[in-house]
């Protein structure tokens, strides 16, 4: 039976429409999930959107509308903006749902019952823009003399009757977790923080409102909401059928892994284990922070006028032209950057110039030149070369640096492969080899047709649209083309005895031209 694993993006906030942030957190989750599918295991990927709280009740009222309204209009963006980056989500949640609500309730009365609830009153800082209470001591004052949260965002003072959390009772059960299971927290920089920001010790969390009302009702205290990140934070055992023993839930969880931006590490490492701690659930294996995508190296900001719509993108280049530049510029857990010009110099001289053209090069010279896909016939050592070292980059090296989502290094370690196929022709010449040693041509083509197979099969994760529209064209069976299918070397014998003709080939990767951005 297929090993489960179940990978979670952080569910998007609605309160206006979606922006590159959003985009390349959904496609590096997605790359991983099409991976680990890939490999042989049964993936649930779970992707959405987080609809109350403070924040969201305060952009419905600028707009004049329903916080429901709200919900259903930009859900709807973020929905469309995931099926059009071809993310292969298997559930879509919504934090509005009934099935939601009635997890949210259910953990509550969880951790009510284990005596970590109680009431009094809230008198402190609170950010609406992060819907996150702060310390005084994590504040700071900005040169207007306003008082700041870490984040730069604007705090105010709240006093409020207010539900509370006793978080201050998992201080050493998460120093605990976190010495126990040294990954539980990735990148290393994310772990360093959590453990610094615990170790100073835990307050406990006011976790209801009473100042407004959208949001999920507490059990019998109807008047009080849940506090937005409890309510969100549940969404991923909503996802998987909580608080129902559903078949689902009983396979899928604890979670593999979430995959969510820097600025919620806090959140998901520190209260979420330990809610989690409190109404006796198991924990997620691994929380994983990525950086934050800058524009021209600059924080994206609506003031400053550089927030970016995906879907321009989209149409500029193309989905799996700024999927494959988002995940090959971008160190995964750092910080990137960037802009038209880079997005158009990367994916052309990767894709078009080295790719695209080793496969367009050499499937038209065999459509023009050979009756049928050539045998291996009379291989040498330069065969024979090519082929361990493409079988060692597409089997081992890039399975190992997926796994361990160092996801650039796994696309450098493939283009590698690509420059030493694209060697390989240069010194074969096969169009030489045409007048002088036809059985040698086709030794040589032989080889660049399987070595461009594994190396589709091996990107696949990364630009699925692209890979099997070239595995298409070169008459791979849809049942062959996951990581599994790399191991069997006699794949390529099948395909050249199955009578599959070759026709001419379409480019699949056309050099994108410079925009203004």
């Amino acid at each position: 039976m297929a090993d489960p694993f179940y990978i979670t993006t952080a569910i998007s906030y609605p309160n206006g429409p979606p922006h590159i942030g959003h985009a390349y957190e959904a496609i590096a989750t997605d790359a991983i999930a099409r991976f680990q599918r890939s490999s042989g295991r049964d993936v649930f990927f779970l992707t959405g959107t987080d609809e109350h709280g403070l924040k969201m009740a305060q952009a419905a009222r600028d707009r004049n509308v329903a916080p429901a309204s709200l919900a259903e209009e930009m859900s709807s963006l973020f929905k469309e903006m995931d099926d059009r980056l071809n993310i292969s989500y298997d559930r879509f949640i919504r934090t509005s749902e009934p099935a939601h609500h009635r997890a949210s309730q259910a953990i509550w009365a969880a951790m009510a019952e284990r005596g970590d609830i109680y009431l009094g009153r809230y008198e402190g800082w609170y950010s609406v823009r992060d819907e996150a209470y702060y310390d005084e001591k994590e504040l700071v004052v900005a040169d207007s003399g306003e008082k700041l949260s870490p984040q730069g965002t604007l705090v105010e003072w709240t006093v409020e009757e207010s539900w509370f959390f006793r978080l201050s009772a998992y201080q050493q059960p998460l120093l605990d977790h976190y010495a126990r299971f040294p990954d539980f927290i990735r990148p290393e920089s994310r772990r360093n923080e959590v453990m610094r920001f615990v170790e100073g010790g835990l307050s406990d969390l006011s976790i209801s409102r009473t100042s407004f009302d959208w949001g999920i009702k507490v059990p019998d205290s109807e008047t009080h909401v849940m506090y937005v990140w409890l309510d969100a934070l549940t969404n991923y055992l909503t996802g998987v059928g909580y608080p129902e023993e559903t078949e689902t839930y009983k396979k899928f969880w604890p979670a593999n892994i979430h995959i969510i931006g820097k600025d919620v590490v806090r959140f998901h490492a520190v209260y979420w284990p330990a809610f989690l701690m409190s109404a006796g659930l198991s924990l997620p294996s691994q929380i994983f922070g990525h950086g934050f995508l800058l524009h021209r190296g600059e924080k994206m900001s609506k003031s400053v006028g550089n927030v970016v719509d995906p879907n321009a993108l989209v149409d500029a280049f193309g989905v799996d032209a700024l999927r494959y530049f988002l995940l090959r510029d971008v160190t995964f857990g750092q910080d990137g950057s960037y802009s038209a010009e880079a997005i158009v110099t990367r994916v052309n001289a990767d894709l078009a110039n080295s790719f695209g053209n080793l496969a367009q090069r050499s499937l038209s010279f065999i459509a023009r030149n050979c009756e049928r896909l050539p045998l291996t016939g009379r291989g040498d050592t330069a065969d024979r070369e090519l082929l361990d070292l493409v079988g060692k980059t597409v089997r081992k090296d890039v399975p190992a640096l997926f796994g361990e989502l160092a996801l650039s290094q796994g696309i450098e370690v493939w283009l590698k492969a690509v420059f030493a196929c694209n060697q390989y022709i240069d010194a074969q010449a096969p169009w030489a080899l045409r007048k002088t040693d036809p059985e040698r041509m086709n030794a040589v083509l032989a080889t660049l047709y399987a070595a461009i197979i594994d190396l589709a099969i091996a990107i696949s994760p990364v630009i699925p649209a692209s890979a099997a529209k070239l595995l298409d064209q070169m008459g791979v069976p849809e049942n062959e083309r996951d990581f599994q299918a790399l191991a069997d070397d006699d794949r390529y014998s099948r395909l050249a005895d199955s009578g599959f003709m070759l026709e001419t080939p379409q480019p699949i990767f056309p050099r994108l031209e410079m925009i203004a951005d």
